[in-house]
């Protein structure tokens, strides 16, 4: 028998949602706030919520001290680079584990997702050498290939899990059609799988985005995307909060604005197969 739910388990449940939405979204409008302040607002004790001097001179230093078009650019074309390439590689080793299972197919996928649990700096020296000897040390081309195989056993494990969920005998029937393989990828699966796919390339784009690790050590200037930018402002003499927190809103910006206008379709992903 379904459980009845009563406007007061709703009104609760909508309480606590909105005050788990508040708690994670607190850091973020904290450091919003704290870039329009002066460093010695900032550093304030007990510090000022809302009642404080507004300025925009944060703003001003950032964009005075460093090229923001160009760092917002390299993360741009970094992370779109190296979430299309990701893509194009899995979705048809996605489909050929889903659909053309072998005795070693999930070893595989144990092996790729083992590959994630050792830590970057492990092999650093090793591709720091190899970078340096080929010429891709401080390049875009060099950071679009390591994010791109450092995100690859996720968008596979995420494409195959959707793609298990679709019924084989609708590719069967297109393969009785005469549809062959690249047809089939192409107009059969892919729009039923196009959920699956948006969340993927969203969730694959973000942690791009946000690679900190590489970025910092693999580029220097002409290819520094937004996370050196940010890094840029802790210097010897100690952290500038207010100048931080400026330059961190203007990184983060563009992936809010990408998420908040995709987030139906991130959540719709995301579920997608959750429920048969």
């Amino acid at each position: 028998m379904a459980r009845k739910v009563t406007g007061r388990h709703v009104a609760i449940s909508t309480v606590a949602a909105w005050l788990a939405g508040f708690v994670i979204f607190f850091p973020i409008l904290w450091m919003v706030l704290a870039s329009f302040k002066t460093e010695l607002e900032a550093f304030a004790t007990p510090p000022s919520f809302l009642f404080f001097h507004w300025t925009t001179e944060n703003y001003a230093t950032v964009q005075e001290r460093s090229d923001y078009l160009h760092h917002a650019l390299n993360s741009l074309i970094i992370a779109g680079g190296s979430t299309l390439i990701a893509m194009l590689i899995a979705i048809p080793a996605a489909w050929s584990m889903a659909f053309a299972p072998t005795k070693r197919t999930k070893d595989i996928l144990l092996w790729m997702l083992s590959t994630k649990m050792m830590p970057p700096v492990g092999v650093l020296v090793p591709i720091y050498l190899i970078y340096k000897n080929f010429g891709l040390l401080d390049t875009r081309t060099g950071l679009v290939f390591i994010l791109c195989l450092g995100n690859l056993p996720i968008v596979i494990w995420m494409l195959f899990t959707y793609f298990k969920e679709i019924p084989k005998d609708i590719l069967e029937a297109a393969r009785m059609d005469g549809a062959t393989i690249g047809r089939e990828l192409i107009y059969v699966l892919t729009p039923m799988a196009i959920p699956g796919l948006a969340s993927t390339l969203l969730l694959n784009l973000i942690l791009a985005w946000n690679e900190a690790f590489w970025t910092l050590n693999l580029s220097t200037l002409n290819a520094a995307p937004l996370t050196t930018f940010i890094a840029s402002y802790s210097s010897p003499e100690g952290l500038f909060w207010a100048r931080l927190s400026a330059a961190s809103t203007l990184a983060i910006t563009p992936i809010l604005i990408i998420g908040w206008f995709s987030q139906k379709q991130l959540v719709r992903g995301l579920t997608f197969g959750a429920v048969k």
